[in-house]
């Protein structure tokens, strides 16, 4: 007999913990699919049939025509917004509703992340956004242009320098070489050549940061991420207060950034923050803007005379433009600003260049477009490449936001209820969805970009669709490669101006080709949490005519 109750009792737990959440959604009329126990739609990118960007395309596929749909992290049930309007009305009319991202890893753990512009909440993040914001904007990013393309130059002369007449690289290695000096020398005053002293420590710990591969490494990464109700419950049960505990529950793993990455960037700030304060220092970088911001503070320039960086550029909200700084910025504060910078350029940035290689080795018509382009450019300015000039590339820029399209490397966004909000019936089949305190809706970017409703024939690599005649017909809010609202983005200036200088360098001297190793159709790894190519960017640098020996 009391096996039978036992059986019964573990049954109704089970029904109570593992089936019934993943009800949320169907009971209030919302299109869901067919979530699995415990891991609701996320199980594809545990077991790796699936990567992550494919799992964004299959719950935006869930429901066609509707304005959303329902899925489930592991157990957290979320909104995925499909309607360009609703985006609208979420990210930017009613922001105040649904300001924060969602926090998975508690302050006193990894500060680092925590107080880094993407983790804060609420007003620090409207502080701290309005005191970098400043920084950001296209007369700071005219500021930045020499040292990126002293960078992208040292890039490129490394690879003239070697006799062959094709160079087989793979792409993924060699542009986060390149964005880890460039980030290195614009965001921490350091310069280093990571293409030739390859196991550089900076490069190095870069790799540590961002490695995001393998089944553990993922699997801990959505855990932290769909739980984080758990581990404040560990927090709380093991009274974290002590820094012991801490050190000891860092090391369980769950820090976003290994031990050994804080340490390395807390000493490398901190010690260029005090050698530029005992020599008087100042270099056109990030630690220099922000050790200006705390120390005078500076305000958004409201009219810019500066040419902007490009179509993909997102548009500052009221928040950055118009606040000052409100909170003292401690060397904690700038360390965490640089890393999340650090963060956000070494891969994403990266990924971009790939993406970008791949569909130009693949289009050599486009190719040969841009190319010429470029060759008309460098004429204009004799030969040496000026901030304008590389801004007047309308080619440049057409074929760089049809990369972001196609590929965007924020394959989805997230949003989190600040308050209980209703979502109102539209049509019909519709009924109010009512999201309480602490609900979790999603920007499914990568599936926006591909809907054939907004791009047609949206697998085609086509930098048409941004053409003077062109751009202005894309329906607002299903073009968001750095996101929508006043929480978008704040590196999308650098991001574009660091990835046109570059190409713009390497398309002067080489032509990018398909090798033995290319693999065409390019398929998705489903082992990384990032998007990456199965097999690698394996390209080739052809040089051109005019620069054959």
């Amino acid at each position: 007999m009391l096996w039978i109750v036992v059986s019964i009792a573990i049954i109704a737990l089970s029904y109570w913990f593992l089936i019934r959440p993943l009800k949320y959604w169907s009971d209030q009329g919302v299109e869901q699919g067919n979530p699995v126990p415990i891991f609701g739609h996320s199980l594809g990118t545990i077991i790796h049939t699936q990567s992550f960007a494919d799992m964004v395309q299959m719950v935006y596929n869930i429901a066609p025509g509707a304005r959303y749909s329902g899925m489930y992290q592991f157990l957290i049930p979320t909104l995925v917004l499909k309607d360009p309007d609703l985006i609208k009305q979420i990210t930017v009319k009613d922001f105040d509703s649904f300001l924060n991202h969602r926090s998975f890893i508690p302050e006193d753990v990894d500060p680092l992340w925590s107080k880094n512009l993407f983790s804060l909440t609420n007003q620090k993040w409207r502080d701290m956004r309005s005191t970098l914001s400043p920084a950001f904007t296209s007369s700071k990013m005219k500021y930045m242009f020499t040292l990126i393309s002293e960078s992208a130059e040292q890039f490129i002369d490394h690879f003239l320098k070697q006799k062959d007449n094709i160079i087989t690289i793979e792409m993924k290695d060699t542009f986060t070489r390149f964005t880890n000096d460039v980030i290195a020398n614009t965001a921490f005053g350091v310069k280093v050549n990571s293409v030739r002293e390859r196991n550089n420590e900076f490069y190095l710990r870069g790799i540590e940061a961002t490695d995001f591969r393998g089944f553990w490494q993922n699997l801990k990464f959505l855990v932290v991420i769909t739980c984080p109700a758990l581990f404040r419950v560990i927090i709380k049960k093991l009274n974290l207060q002590n820094p012991y505990l801490i050190a000891n529950f860092q090391y369980l793993g769950v820090t976003f950034f290994p031990k050994q990455v804080s340490i390395f960037f807390r000493k490398l700030v901190k010690d260029n923050i005090a050698n530029r304060e005992k020599h008087g220092i100042v270099r056109p970088d990030m630690i220099n803007l922000l050790l200006e911001a705390r120390k005078n503070g500076f305000k958004h320039e409201e009219r810019e005379q500066t040419l902007d960086t490009g179509f993909a550029t997102v548009e500052e909200s009221d928040i950055g433009k118009n606040g000052t700084v409100k909170q003292q910025i401690t060397d904690e504060d700038i360390t965490a600003q640089a890393l999340l910078f650090f963060f956000g350029g070494f891969d994403s940035v990266s990924s971009l260049m790939c993406f970008m290689s791949y569909e130009l080795g693949t289009n050599p018509d486009i190719q040969e477009k841009l190319r010429q382009e470029i060759d008309e450019t460098l004429e204009s300015c004799n030969g040496k490449l000026t901030y304008e000039a590389l801004m007047k590339m309308k080619y440049m820029d057409m074929v760089i936001s049809e990369t972001l399209r196609l590929w965007p490397t924020a394959v989805a966004a997230d949003r989190v209820c600040n308050k209980p909000y209703t979502i109102e019936p539209k049509n019909p089949a519709e009924k109010p969805i009512h999201l309480p305190k602490n609900s979790v809706v999603w920007l499914p970017i990568f599936a926006i970009h591909r809907d054939p409703e907004y791009f047609p024939e949206p697998n085609r690599f086509d930098p048409e669709r941004f053409s003077d005649e062109n751009k202005n017909n894309i329906k607002p809010y299903t073009y968001m490669p750095f996101g929508a609202g006043p929480r978008n983005c704040i590196g999308s200036r650098f991001a574009l101006l660091e990835t046109k200088a570059l190409f713009f360098h390497i398309l002067s001297k080489f032509e990018i080709v398909p090798v033995e190793k290319t693999e065409i159709p390019l398929q998705l790894n489903r082992k990384s949490f990032s998007m990456t190519a199965e097999n690698g960017f394996w390209f080739g640098l052809k040089r051109r005519e005019n620069n054959k020996e």
